[in-house]
């Protein structure tokens, strides 16, 4: 390379992962090739038009246009640059493994090339993955292309942030070359990098989310506890995190973890240590508790409504968390589901975030009022700052039952009650008579004067 030339590089895969890449790499001064095989989406984004959600980055893609190039052609990926990222999905099988179909399609679509090319994986894959791919690529006579693993660690809603101010990098490499390569391209980012094997980097990922998983059902099994103590899980989390070596982070009680991460890599850890022959005991109870913990908030409607058979209930909020528009794994399906299989009528209403046919017989509003009008309760799903004023008067009138479920823990709850509103949020202590289904007290019956007498009499 020359002196000061930022190396090119092409992206394989132009979802999320992919163009969050691919954009804040140009935002650093790359000339960035991004490939994909869906032709719909490549003549979006030739277009500037992006087919999700994600903050800040439709700005980048339009600010970056000039280094920016999107193609469906491999070859022309690949044509000028060295330096391969491969970012296209690996969902999770009926088996629970990776489906690792799509790496192996670039791979064998590896074009060849005059210089030696290095394939890094922002993927999550397996561990061991990386000595899969070195065999596969040594098979197919290719041993002239180098391997990087090099994991992202970006939160959907903040992704462009996380890449540009990382907590750290995490670059595990066969040749030490090889990862000082893809180490100079975060040098701008002054964040700490992390050189390992392979198979450590490969590591990091799953434990890292698999251990913030671990905080979150932490978190909501103690907010269950202190539903049935009286305690409040907001101030047991704020003490808890000011321990310097715990932290704040993570110990957000609510109704569970969702989205494209969480799930998926807790249950590939928890497969790879089966595989392996040990039963991971801990993770397993994690993805329970997440499961159970989104079914929590039908039991706590039935506390309040009775059956909810013909009730009208509105979710607010779709997106598995606020700033995105994903609803992979998001609570909202099972509770959908669930409210429909009981019997219930379902609205809902998320500001980005479009179902589709994921829940069929449910209703998508375009408004909180619209969400809430004639509603039995409005269950607060997602954490999206406009439902911070759902507890109002005008809402209160709207509704048929002024009854909330706060699942993000959203609101202030004196301050929903003092409006009329009866609430409950997760692990917060409330009337156990608010808790009970609604009946008309039972009318009042005149004592006569002869069974006031006999009941003196008995004493």
């Amino acid at each position: 390379m020359n002196e000061g030339r930022k190396e090119p590089l092409a992206i394989f895969g132009a979802g999320w992962v992919g163009l969050v890449t691919g954009a804040c790499f140009a935002e650093l001064g790359h000339e960035v090739v991004i490939r994909d095989v869906v032709p719909e989406k490549i003549e979006r984004l030739r277009a500037g038009k992006l087919s999700f959600f994600e903050p800040e980055l439709a700005e980048l893609v339009e600010r970056n246009g000039e280094r920016l190039t999107f193609t469906l052609d491999a070859a022309e990926a690949a044509e000028a640059a060295e330096l391969l990222f491969v970012c296209v999905d690996t969902p999770p099988t009926y088996s629970g493994d990776a489906d690792l179909s799509r790496v192996w399609t670039v791979i064998d679509e590896l074009p060849q090339l005059e210089r030696r090319p290095i394939l890094v994986m922002k993927s999550t894959v397996p561990v061991g993955t990386g000595e899969k791919v070195r065999a596969a690529l040594e098979a197919r006579g290719r041993s002239d292309v180098g391997y990087v693993s090099n994991p992202e660690f970006l939160a959907e809603g903040g992704a462009v942030n996380d890449f540009l101010h990382p907590d750290r990098v995490v670059v595990g490499s066969f040749a030490e070359a090889d990862g000082d390569r893809v180490a100079a391209l975060y040098e701008k980012l002054e964040a700490p990098i992390v050189r390992a094997d392979v198979a450590s980097a490969e590591m990091i990922k799953l434990a890292a989310n698999a251990f913030l998983a671990t905080r979150i059902s932490f978190i909501n099994e103690i907010a269950n506890v202190c539903e049935v103590t009286g305690a409040d899980v907001e101030k047991v989390a704020e003490g808890v995190g000011l321990d310097h070596r715990l932290g704040p982070h993570f110990l957000k009680a609510g109704v569970g973890y969702g989205g494209s991460c969480f799930p998926k890599d807790a249950s590939a850890l928890k497969q790879l240590a089966s595989n392996s022959g040990y039963h991971f005991q801990l993770l397993s109870a994690v993805i329970e508790v997440n499961e159970l913990q989104k079914r929590r908030v039908i039991n706590k409607l039935q506390k309040h409504l009775g059956r909810l058979r013909g009730k009208r209930i509105a979710l607010l909020g779709l997106a598995f968390k606020a700033n995105t528009d994903d609803m992979r794994e998001a609570p909202s399906i099972v509770l959908a589901s669930r409210l429909l299989a009981e019997g219930a009528e379902v609205r809902a209403y998320d500001p980005v975030a479009k179902p589709g046919d994921l829940v069929s017989g449910m209703t998508t509003s375009k408004s909180v009022a619209e969400a809430v009008r004639d509603a039995d309760a409005a269950v607060i799903v997602t954490e999206w700052d406009e439902f911070r004023s759902l507890a109002s008067p005008e809402i209160r009138d709207a509704m048929r039952r002024p009854l909330i479920i706060d699942g993000r823990n959203l609101l202030d709850p004196e301050a929903a009650r003092s409006v009329g509103f009866t609430y409950e949020g997760i692990g917060r202590a409330s009337s156990l008579l608010s808790e009970l289904p609604q009946t008309d007290e039972p009318a009042r019956r005149e004592t006569s004067s002869a069974e006031s007498a006999e009941h003196s009499s008995r004493e």
